[in-house]
């Protein structure tokens, strides 16, 4: 089995946390696709970026088509993962909604942190259907090139955003955050739930719906596109939109 691990990020230090990540979580014969876009914000932290991302992450899904039998969106905002999952054939899996989904089998209530801003975490949990599973989101004055450079500088401070989340009810804690792949090892000693990392639950998902060798949805939202045109995309996105 071939997971492709698709950073919708252009740092690649990111892209290898996260690939050492889900190497740690996959399954023996498992092998682990770490890939990169070629165009796009350094790190997604607005709007505007995350949509500039959605087009780079499509573009780099297209060129591994029919490669991999899974994909795992490595970024936290779980960009264009219903896009992806219509174009893709095989299983597309964002990390954030396989961590808060997994907090879901653990808990009653769940809590997110991640760095700065928060709002648009709470959109993409509404997104998920689990807003009334949520008991918290905190954002850490933290950037994922801070914990890239001085990353027990920044579990000093995920961990306070984990026990304020714990205070407010949180019986599971969701690690928001690329940036954040591989921390929950060294955490879960010194917090009193369960700590879920997004790629390590992705990762697991992904070996799963393999697995279960579900076919394609031919009909409804998530069909594949045919007969689109289209102007100044790159030939692989492009032929998926023409079909094939």
């Amino acid at each position: 089995m071939r997971i492709l691990i698709a950073n919708a990020n252009t740092t690649q230090e990111i892209t290898e946390l996260c690939a050492a990540a889900a190497r740690s979580a996959a399954s023996p014969g498992t092998e682990i696709v770490p890939a990169t876009p070629r165009f796009g914000p350094a790190v997604i932290s607005s709007r505007a970026e995350n949509i500039i991302a959605g087009h780079a992450l499509l573009e780099l899904l297209a060129e591994h088509a029919g490669t991999v039998d899974a994909v795992v969106l490595a970024v936290s905002h779980d960009t264009a993962l219903e896009a992806a999952r219509q174009l893709m054939p095989c299983p597309v899996v964002g990390m954030t909604e396989a961590a808060c989904f997994a907090a879901c089998l653990v808990g009653a209530r769940f809590g997110l942190v991640t760095f700065g801003g928060i709002e648009t975490y709470r959109e993409r949990i509404g997104q998920h259907g689990l807003a009334g599973r949520l008991a918290g989101l905190v954002g850490v004055e933290a950037t994922p090139q801070e914990t890239l450079a001085d990353p027990a500088g920044v579990e000093v401070k995920v961990l306070a955003g984990i026990m304020a989340l714990v205070a407010a009810g949180a019986d599971a804690v969701v690690l928001g955050g690329a940036a954040l792949a591989g921390m929950a090892p060294r955490l879960q000693g010194r917090t009193p739930v369960p700590l879920l990392d997004g790629i390590v639950c992705a990762v697991r998902m992904a070996e799963m719906l393999v697995g279960l060798g579900l076919p394609k949805p031919a009909a409804g939202s998530m069909a594949p596109p045919e007969g689109r045109a289209s102007i100044g995309l790159s030939e692989p996105l492009a032929a998926m939109l023409r079909g094939r």
